[in-house]
């Protein structure tokens, strides 16, 4: 496995979640959530929240269950386009399916409600996203996602 950290992030249409690993990529531990705002201020204080030494960044990459691109896939993309426009490090796309799903497991299994979890779900399923990359890469030994413009290329 390769050394270094690593983030992940959870696009969603209100809040997105961000994570990120140590630098042997063994725990992968919640950072912040960023409300989504008319404008983009909510981009810069996304970038500014990465922890500046990082290998690479992961953007959970939404489809349904028959992995059709929907509306929330394609703002995926675009984000995870402009965070590559903006950050220091590659940005890969990588299925995030059932992760928001299971980060709800989590926190309903920790005793919080939804009301209570509205603040950390987004950054449970960062860690999902994150500790998903990592197990592709420990047991496949790959660098895992696709990269922006490979998924653009096959999705045109």
């Amino acid at each position: 496995m390769r050394v270094g950290r690593r983030a992940a992030v959870d696009v969603g249409t209100k809040r997105i979640g961000l994570a990120a690993c140590d630098r042997d990529g063994i725990l992968a531990s919640p950072v912040t959530t960023i409300l989504r705002k008319e404008d983009d201020s909510w981009l810069t204080e996304l970038v500014e929240a990465l922890p500046e030494d990082l290998l690479e960044i992961y953007v959970g990459l939404p489809t349904n269950l028959k992995s059709e691109v929907t509306q929330s896939t394609v703002d995926a993309v675009e984000v995870a386009t402009e965070i590559a426009n903006r950050a220091n490090c590659p940005v890969f796309l990588i299925d995030e399916r059932m992760t928001t799903a299971l980060a709800n497991s989590q926190l309903r299994q920790i005793g919080k409600s939804q009301k209570e979890a509205r603040s950390s779900i987004d950054q449970m399923a960062a860690v999902a996203i994150l500790e998903y990359a990592l197990e592709i890469e420990k047991k496949q030994d790959i660098r895992p996602g696709i990269a922006i413009a490979e998924w653009k290329e096959s999705h045109e």
